[in-house]
């Protein structure tokens, strides 16, 4: 229990702190404004905070995608992905539903928004679906070569988190226009749901947002399992 806890409470971390920076200070105006550089570190300076708070508890994975590359790479158990999947998914909602109890206080009204994920006619930049689900699939299979690999045997296990937070930055960098950046199943999850009432439209989409990021994930794993990419002694 002490792991699934801390990965409700990574999980909740990141997408309170992650996609609030998105709608809250996406809203924001003048001096209060922040840009895709602002929401990016935002989303990577979460997991860093969470890597040294959670880290020593349960791996900090706080994201289903993780978990799975560490399942096929051999890392965690089966009951470990399952535990974990169950955890991160009810701490994305409960992220997300704070963040609506909040924007529902806001004087001038709100969209609905909740920094779901999405593609297509009216999302940001406009891309299409094959562009999304490739943008997902290969930012995760980045996103797990850097994780699955400070975290090995040998790996720079005190930087790792900063490692880790930094490359989730420079993925958001590139990919928040493209899709809003998932990369995390429970990340998209959340907010969708949460926000359905307003936004029902971006329920429908996340299949995506759970195949890609899995296959991407899936991918360093395997790659990590074969010893392709595991320091040698």
């Amino acid at each position: 229990m002490n792991k699934a806890i801390a990965e409700f409470i990574g999980t909740f971390t990141l997408v309170f702190i992650g996609c609030g920076a998105a709608v809250i200070g996406g809203m924001g105006k003048g001096a209060t404004a922040i840009d895709v550089l602002g929401i990016a570190f935002a989303f990577g300076l979460a997991i860093v905070a969470m890597a040294y708070g959670i880290g020593p508890i349960s791996g900090c994975h706080v994201n289903p995608a993780v978990s799975f590359g560490a399942w096929v790479a051999g890392r965690i158990s089966t009951a470990d992905l399952v535990q974990y999947a169950i955890a991160q998914v009810l701490g994305a909602i409960a992220g997300a539903a704070v963040l609506y109890i909040i924007l529902s206080g806001k004087a001038s009204g709100w969209n609905g928004g909740l920094g779901q994920n999405g593609w297509g006619a009216g999302y940001l930049g406009e891309y299409s679906t094959l562009s999304a689900f490739v943008f997902e699939m290969v930012a995760t299979f980045i996103f797990l070569t850097c994780i699955l690999g400070v975290t090995q045997q040998g790996g720079p296990s005190q930087t790792a988190g900063l490692a880790i937070g930094l490359t989730l930055c420079a993925i958001h960098i590139v990919g928040i226009n493209v899709t809003g950046v998932s990369v995390n199943p429970a990340r998209s999850i959340g907010p969708a749901l949460i926000g359905m009432g307003a936004n029902p439209h971006y329920v429908g989409q996340l299949w995506l947002f759970i195949i890609a990021p899995l296959l991407g994930a899936g991918a360093a794993g395997l790659l990590f399992r074969s010893n392709v990419l595991t320091a040698k002694p």
